[in-house]
């Protein structure tokens, strides 16, 4: 596989010319950008289109999602291609570095960790040749943009990453579709994203929707000069691809997020049927035959009653929809907590798609006839996860523990009834991204031992262990250093902090919610300052504390412990007294881009949710596959880590899951409070004036130690597992000091990471769930 290099450079330089009037030199970042993009998609046309014919007559799978955090692509597309150093060093010849691409907005179209994954199952599904495609929505505004102001206070504005152009999808108008509502129609417009593999000229297609009105003015409104009129159905229309994740407090809201849903789910199903049609004829009972479609969570489980309704209106009758939609869909569970799991009151659902709620009815009815005591509606609402339990042929969870949970708690019941359906797959990241692309010094050097390229097949990882010896620590523990170098470049520039690459880097980087706890590592980073100020730990390591996180705009309490963070490292940073031992950075904006700069540089990966919440992580994988050590709680993928680089590897802590629901009857966080000195003094910054106090650190404070109406005190065990992470906490930061036994465990880690590529996961889906072969051209 080869792509002529110096061709793109000079379609690039035409782009330049044609489109904004200026060379290569004069180019703007985004217009470099722009150009490059559109000189690439032109190059690998042909390989695009072969592999969409290859397989249009093979059994196939598609990806149902909400999100899709695929960040900025082109050094991952240059570097899945095989070409990113040729065009660096056909660039620089022209006096034009390539790095000003880090200027780039990320395409933020997802949260966390949901919509990564999505991200890496499609770039290992086309880099195993896997017929896999993704639907998802193309939303205006992404993720929004994070910034702090000067109290510490999260603020949000508008991430409008397509504002200098999108060179990276193509619009393809000839397969608009329509979606109707009770009020209004709108036309779906598929917007495809190449999904390039690795090693391979496979390219796989991620097929993102916008919403646009039918008629985009009402000329006669405008005539009349009702302007807010004449634009009604276009605002209306658009307004649903919009904004990923509108605020949902209110009635409209949850109806817009409805809406939402409900393209996603009409818009990709007609266009299944389409190709169907096309590729099969209208013989539409053999369509399980040939598609298999994966429910990202419970976002898209509409798309059960949707095609249910789709086929009945193609004359069948419901019983062989409802067969043909059993044997189609499978469903990943990626939570335990019954709050996030969707349940849309009735009267609300129907409001917005009516025929929908008639088939839900029609399926809860055949439920209960069949087994008496599950339900899909319960009390007027629709329970979104058991209608995809039941309509699916597979159920998975995303870690060995959380596919656990599920079969003993969360979905026992049907467990008990269905117990064939039920399976576990353990998450996994892109290598290429995650190793490759963000650590290329590290790589080279894995290379350079191991030989071979190990990016597509990581169990070669494994053949590094017998090689571990001093020399190769020592040189492991120089690429680290390396990266710290340059995340402190990065931090500089981007946050005005001074950072010292001799410290330990102590990283938390994930979104911001009470379960995840970035509180307890906050509270015991005031500990730790208030020891070292009492001469309590005169041989601690210089740390500094990294965190990254976004936290929902509605969500009070979590950005209430963002600005207690910030503020807590405003205090410490500007502190003589600790300077040369501490330092706490949260950075702003986190995203795949700066991750790309943090995960290489950490050396430890706090992974500290209470055991029993996270469903798998996949933050734990990347940071242990460049190299850190594992903080953390037997939770999600920690055990999984745990187990294949060995105990003697991490940092393990906490009360585990048997633990945990032992004492939740009778915890008493007070209790813990008032013996613990050191911990009482953290708590008490929440309050006494330490930090500057405001009204939402008093209620973080109460609702640790006093709860509220609807949960005890402490819900998230912070004050439980404490001790034991604190002790864990100071034993990795005293291990540490020996840079050679503590570089050994890093390379364990690394060696040990084979299990977390998501190329082992994308197979096992296509294996065991969705029954497909590899395709080839």
């Amino acid at each position: 596989m080869s792509y002529n290099c110096t061709n793109i450079l000079k379609w690039t330089e035409a782009q330049l010319k044609y489109t904004y009037d200026v060379t290569l030199q004069e180019a703007t970042p985004q217009e470099l950008h722009e150009a490059l993009g559109e000189a690439v998609m032109m190059a690998i046309s042909d390989n695009w289109s072969s592999s969409k014919k290859a397989r249009l007559q093979q059994r196939k799978a598609y990806y149902f999602s909400a999100e899709y955090l695929i960040g900025r692509l082109v050094y991952s597309n240059l570097y899945n291609l095989g070409i990113l150093d040729e065009m660096k060093q056909l660039f620089a010849a022209q006096g034009v570095d390539l790095a000003v691409l880090e200027d780039i907005e990320d395409a933020a179209l997802g949260n966390g960790g949901l919509g990564r994954l999505a991200a890496c199952f499609l770039d290992s599904a086309a880099s195993c040749d896997l017929p896999l495609s993704g639907y998802g929505l193309r939303y205006k505004f992404g993720l929004f943009k994070q910034s702090f102001d000067e109290q510490g206070s999260q603020k949000e504005n508008a991430d409008d990453w397509s504002k200098y152009g999108d060179p990276w999808s193509y619009r393809r108008y000839n397969h608009t579709v329509k979606v109707k509502f009770p009020d209004h129609t709108v036309l779906a417009v598929p917007y495809d994203v190449p999904i390039i593999g690795y090693g391979t000229h496979n390219i796989n297609t991620l097929r993102l929707w916008q919403c646009e009105a039918e008629e985009e003015l009402d000329f006669n409104a405008f005539n009349d000069q009702d302007y807010l009129r004449a634009l009604d159905q276009k605002n209306k229309a658009e307004d649903i691809t919009r904004v990923l994740y509108p605020n949902d407090s209110t009635w409209e809201g949850k109806r817009l997020r409805i809406k939402q849903q409900y393209v996603l789910s009409s818009a990709s199903l007609q266009d299944m049927l389409r190709t169907f049609k096309t590729a099969h004829g209208n013989d539409l009972s053999r369509f399980a035959d040939y598609y298999a479609v994966q429910l990202n969570d419970t976002h898209p489980a509409m798309s059960i009653p949707e095609l249910i309704r789709l086929l009945m209106e193609e004359g069948m009758d419901f019983e062989q929809s409802f067969s043909i939609a059993q044997r189609t869909f499978s469903y990943t569970n990626h939570t335990v907590m019954s709050e996030a799991l969707e349940k849309w009151p009735l009267d609300l659902l129907g409001s917005v798609v009516p025929e929908i709620v008639d088939i839900i009815r029609r399926i809860d009815e055949k439920l209960k006839w069949e087994h008496p005591g599950l339900y899909i509606i319960k009390d007027n609402t629709a329970h979104m996860a058991n209608l995809s339990v039941y309509v699916s042929t597979y159920v998975n969870g995303v870690a060995e523990i959380h596919s656990q949970i599920l079969k003993d708690d969360l979905f026992r019941d049907w467990y008990q009834v269905f117990p064939d359906r039920f399976q576990n797959k353990t998450n996994g990241v892109t290598p290429r991204r995650w190793m490759g692309l963000c650590n290329p010094e590290l790589t080279q050097m894995l290379k350079y031992r191991i030989g071979g390229d190990f990016l597509k097949d990581l169990d070669k990882l494994a053949d590094l262990k017998p090689m571990i010896d001093d020399d190769m620590v020592r040189q492991f523990n120089a690429i680290k250093r390396q990266k710290k170098e340059q995340l402190c470049k990065v931090i500089a520039e981007k946050e005005d902090v001074q950072l010292n690459p001799d410290f330990i880097f102590d990283v938390q980087v994930k979104r911001l919610h009470e379960y995840k706890r970035q509180l307890m590592n906050a509270l015991s980073i005031v500990d730790i300052y208030f020891r070292l100020k009492n001469g309590e730990l005169p041989d601690f390591h210089p740390t500094v504390y990294i965190f990254g996180a976004k936290s929902a705009p509605g969500y009070a309490r979590a950005k209430a412990i963002i600005r207690y963070i910030n503020r807590i490292a405003k205090m410490i940073n500007n502190d003589p007294a600790v300077s040369d031992k501490l330092k706490v950075v949260f950075v702003q904006n986190y995203n795949c881009s700066y991750a790309e700069h943090i995960i290489p540089a950490a050396d430890i990966s706090e992974q500290i949710s209470p055991a029993g919440t996270e469903a798998s992580g996949t933050g734990n994988m990347k940071l242990m596959l460049n190299g850190a050590v594992t903080l953390g709680t037997l939770d999600g993928a920690n055990v999984e880590i745990a187990q294949e680089a060995g105990m003697e590897n991490e940092y393990i802590f906490g009360h585990t899951v048997e633990q945990i629901n032992a004492a939740k009857d009778s915890y008493y966080a007070r209790g813990i409070y008032d013996t613990d000195s050191h911990l009482h003094r953290a708590i008490d910054t929440l309050v006494d004036g330490t930090v500057p106090t405001d009204d939402a650190q008093k209620e973080l404070y109460h609702a640790l130690l006093d709860g509220a109406s609807w949960h005890k005190a402490d819900n998230y065990f912070v004050l439980l597992d404490y001790a034991s992470y604190m002790d864990a906490k100071l034993r990795v930061n005293h291990d540490y000091a020996d840079r050679l036994a503590f570089g050994r465990k890093c390379l364990e880690n690394i060696a040990s990471g084979s299990k977390f590529s998501s190329d082992r996961t994308i197979r096992q889906y296509a294996d065991e769930i969705w029954h497909i072969k590899p395709v080839r051209f």
